[in-house]
Order: C-alpha cells, then sequence, then structure tokens
C-alpha cells in the first residue's frame, strides 16, 4: 500500500507457501513381491552438517555411506554456486560411495545375553585431512570410524619376459628338470639355472610396491567406547566443541572424550536405589547445538528435561523442564504409553526443541516452559484403534522426527510408509502427506490443520474428522500397520529429506508452489 508521502508500506509477512514435493532418488528399490531380508532394514540415517554426506545404518550392522554429486561436477563451492541461477533448477543428487562393517553380533557370556548388531545411531564427527568421521552404535558398544582414501599400491613387472617364455615353452620344459640332493646336504637344482637362461635373466630382481593413481576407499575403527551401558544405548549426539560426545541409555547419560576410549563420566542417573519404584525412564538425549554445557534428554513421561553441566558433575537437577499439563478427564490406559517421547531434535539455531511421541509432533521453545508453542496431529485417525496396537505391539514403535535447516517446517514418519511435512510457523496450516515411493502424492491423506496449543474447538473437530474414516485413506486404501517409516533426515540447509521405508532409501526435494 502507498502512503501520502508516496513511500510504499511492505505488507505483513504471511506464512510461507507450502512445498510441492518430488521424487529426487531411491536406492535399494524393492521389486514387486520381492521379500526384504531382516539384516538389510535400514535402522538409522543421518545427514552430515554440510549436507553433502549421507550415512544409513542397518539392522545387519553395516554403515553405508553416500555423497552429494551435483555439486561437484559442476566445481566450485555451494556457496558460490547458490549465488548463481543454476542451482535453482536443480536438486541434491546423491550416490553411493562406500560400505562397511561396524558392528558384529555378539554374546555376553556373564549375562547370557545376546547383543545384535543393528546399528541404532549414526553422528558425523568433524572432518579432517580430507577424511570423514563417525560414530556408530549397536545397543552396547560404539565405534569411532575414519573413512578416507587412500591410494592402492601395486607390485611393479619384474625382469620376466613373459611373452618369450610362454612363446617356446621352456616354462613349462623347465619346470620338468629333476633336482638332486647331494649326500652332505647341499641342493643342486638344475631347473632354476635353465629357467634363468632360458628367460634371458641375468640375476633375480624382487618385485617393488608402487602407488598407483588409483585411489579406493577405507574405512577403519579408530576407537571402540564399550563396557559402559548396562542397558540398550538409545542415543549418541556431538557436542559442539568437536571433542566430546554423549551416550543415553534408558537410566544413564554418560559423557566421553573421543579421544579417550576407556573412561567415561556419568553425568545423569535416574536409577532408583529400588528398582520397585522406578517410574520412568530415558528415551533421547541430544546435546545443543552451540551451547557445549547444555543438553536436553526426554523421558517415558513425555517431559523434556534441559540441564546445564556447569551446575555440578552429576546432573541430578535439571534446569528447565518441559511437560504439558493432561486435559481434565482425557485419562485412559494408554495415555502413558503414547505420552512415552521416542526422539528430540534441537532447531538448528538452539532455540527450539521438537519432539514426537505416539500420536503428535510438538514443537517447544526453551524460553517458554509452560507447554508446547504448536502441536501437530500425525495420525489422529489411530486413536480409536489403540487398542489394536496395543496388541499387535505397534503402540511402542519408535518414530524419529527432523526439522528443516531454517527451522520453518517439521517432520515426521507414520504407518503405510507414510510421512508428514508440517509447517511451524505461528499462522501456517501446510499440513502435508506423502508417500516413500517413487510417486510421494499417489497417497493423499486429507487431514485438518494442526490444532493451537490451547484445548480448543479444533482440537475436536481434528478428532471428529480423523475418527470418519479411521482406517482408510482418501483412495480408500487400508493402512497398513506392518509398514512403517520410523527413520527420516532433513537436509541441514535445503528442502530436501531422505526417509527409510524398510531396505530401501528415498529421497524427495521440494520448491515453493509459487515459484515457476
Amino acid at each position: 500500500m502507498t502512503g501520502g508521502d508516496g513511500d510504499v508500506t511492505a505488507a505483513p509477512a504471511g506464512p510461507p507457501p507450502p512445498l510441492d514435493w518430488k521424487f529426487s532418488q531411491v536406492f535399494g528399490e524393492r521389486t514387486a513381491g520381492e521379500e526384504v531380508q531382516e539384516v538389510d532394514i535400514i535402522s538409522a540415517i543421518e545427514f552430515d552438517k554440510s549436507g553433502d554426506h549421507l550415512a544409513t545404518g542397518d539392522r545387519g550392522g553395516r554403515v553405508v555411506l553416500f555423497e552429494r554429486t551435483d555439486t561437484k561436477e559442476h566445481g566450485g563451492i555451494r556457496k558460490d554456486l547458490e549465488k548463481t541461477d543454476y542451482p535453482s533448477g536443480r536438486h541434491p543428487e546423491f550416490r553411493y560411495k562406500t560400505e562397511f562393517q561396524s558392528h558384529e553380533p555378539e554374546f555376553d557370556y556373564l549375562k547370557s545375553l545376546e547383543i545384535e548388531e543393528k546399528i541404532n545411531k549414526i553422528k558425523w564427527c568433524q572432518t579432517a585431512n580430507g577424511a570423514v568421521f563417525l560414530l556408530s552404535t549397536n545397543d552396547k558398544t560404539i565405534k569411532f570410524w575414519k573413512v578416507q582414501e587412500k591410494k592402492v599400491k601395486k607390485i611393479a613387472d619384474m625382469n620376466m619376459d613373459v611373452s618369450k617364455s610362454i612363446g617356446n615353452g621352456n616354462l613349462a620344459s623347465s619346470s620338468s628338470h629333476k633336482s638332486s640332493h647331494v649326500v652332505n646336504g647341499e641342493y643342486n637344482d638344475k631347473s632354476y639355472t635353465s629357467l634363468s637362461k632360458d628367460l634371458g635373466l641375468q640375476s633375480l630382481r624382487l618385485p617393488v610396491v608402487v602407488t598407483s593413481n588409483e585411489t579406493s576407499l577405507v574405512a577403519r575403527c579408530r576407537r571402540v567406547y564399550a563396557h559402559a551401558h548396562d542397558y540398550h544405548i538409545n542415543s549418541i549426539s556431538n557436542n559442539s566443541d568437536g571433542e566430546t560426545f554423549i551416550s543415553a541409555d534408558d537410566l544413564r547419560i554418560n559423557l566421553w572424550n573421543l579421544e579417550i576410549s576407556n573412561q567415561s563420566f556419568n553425568i545423569v542417573d535416574v536409577k532408583p536405589t529400588n528398582m520397585e519404584d522406578l517410574t520412568e525412564v530415558i528415551t533421547s538425549a541430544e546435546f545443543h547445538p552451540t551451547h557445549c554445557n547444555t543438553l536436553a534428554y526426554s523421558s517415558s513421561k513425555g517431559s523434556i528435561r534441559l540441564i546445564d553441566l556447569r551446575q555440578s558433575a552429576l546432573c541430578d537437577r535439571h534446569s528447565k523442564l518441559f511437560e504439558e499439563q493432561e486435559a481434565p478427564g482425557s485419562r485412559s490406559f494408554f495415555t502413558e504409553i503414547i505420552a512415552s517421547i521416542s526422539d528430540i531434535k534441537f532447531g538448528r539455531n538452539g532455540r527450539y526443541i521438537l519432539s514426537r511421541d505416539y500420536m503428535t509432533l510438538k514443537l517447544w521453545d526453551i524460553n517458554m516452559d509452560s507447554g508446547p508453542v504448536s502441536t501437530f496431529q500425525v495420525h489422529e485417525y489411530l486413536r480409536p484403534k489403540l487398542c489394536d496396537l496395543y496388541e499387535n505391539d505397534s503402540i511402542f514403535d519408535k518414530f524419529e522426527c527432523c526439522l528443516s535447516g531454517d527451522g520453518l517446517r517439521v517432520a515426521t514418519g507414520s504407518y503405510s510408509n507414510l510421512f508428514r511435512v508440517f509447517g511451524s510457523g505461528p499462522t501456517s496450516t501446510e499440513a502435508t502427506t506423502l508417500e516413500a515411493s517413487k510417486n510421494p502424492m499417489r497417497r493423499q491423506v486429507q487431514t485438518p490443520a494442526r490444532p493451537s496449543r490451547s484445548l480448543s474447538s479444533s482440537l475436536t473437530r481434528v478428532v471428529r474428522r480423523g475418527a470418519e474414516s479411521p482406517g482408510n485413506d482418501t483412495n480408500g486404501n487400508s493402512f497398513d500397520f506392518t509398514t512403517k517409516l520410523l527413520h527420516l533426515a532433513w537436509h541441514p540447509t535445503e528442502n530436501s529429506i531422505a526417509c527409510a521405508a524398510a531396505n530401501s532409501l528415498y529421497m524427495y526435494y521440494a520448491s515453493n508452489e509459487s515459484t515457476p
């Protein structure tokens, strides 16, 4: 609008337009009717900070690395390319880089316990000298890996005229000479003399190892951090100081130095003196992205605790507690089960924490502990089916969540290989449902906008509309609770999502719908 003096007054900025998601790539795509091997199912996904590398871990203990190719092929640093018109029409493209066996199945003889090789979490560390470093963990053991290109060493050619030896057949004939032994133990082999003469060798020359121009990727385990957890490890997280990391199990969080593998410090311990008094367990933990003294961990009761490592050596007291008060009269047998938080993630600037429980995503402001600033209903249509989900143990599935690099959107997975993307801005109504397939928009589920924080009529409307078709999508297809999208990751700088559907890795990219 134009003022009286001719100045143009900018209109208030609204929420960003919804994103138009498109299929990008798939690795390990299944053919129709192909049976998936248990060991091939992906169990962890992680982008590095630059977004140029992607790692996946599977139930067979393998780690597979992918590297970005669309910027390398055209040269230059991405920041420089972003200033040109070229990258706007392109999307991130990755290629298989290498894979290695990170963990093997083990057996704890003292506890008569099998330790499976499944990779629970992967975290990228700082790169150095052209090598990439990452942490991977199974239920009990964390490993620190270095992956770098090394030049292939080959054996140089020896002074032997192979064509001559093969052509005149002397090599075969000379080998037929018989050797003779003398009485005093001396050895007289006429075949060597004959062979040397036939091949034209004046003296024996040893082979020489030379370095070729060919390179191969080598993964080497630098350190093993073991014997520090009595319970299954559910989280590992790097500190922003680049020197330390944490590992968390059901009852304890340990602090490690990357350079020291035989010692860790217990910083959180929620184990009661009497285990019968145990009421909650730790479900996830993560360091603040920029403050090296701050970390957050979630619990099975739906609460998030922020702790400050400067307060004491054992952080048995939290600095802030985030939890949502239970609505009066809403309690049921499943209330505590579905309230358990399966994953938490800090936003890039550290101001917000995203949490995922069984039914919802919640966005928390660390400066406001009265309740979440936003709540997103992921699959409200399942509420009438909680009894069935409890019977088949699906209610205990642990879905991960992620935030976009700009913090404007959040995403998480659901059943039938679906995943949801929500706009996290205060006025945004963006709520997109996509399927992990080559046609992500094939099964659009019409869902209402997310409810506000207050338990207003909007929440009632969401529940009512979700119950209209509790087990079918708009195409009449029944939801499949055996196919679940538990793991996904958002590219740190671009609108690109990688997600796992069984043994397949799908990648999607998006642009604003308003853009031509």
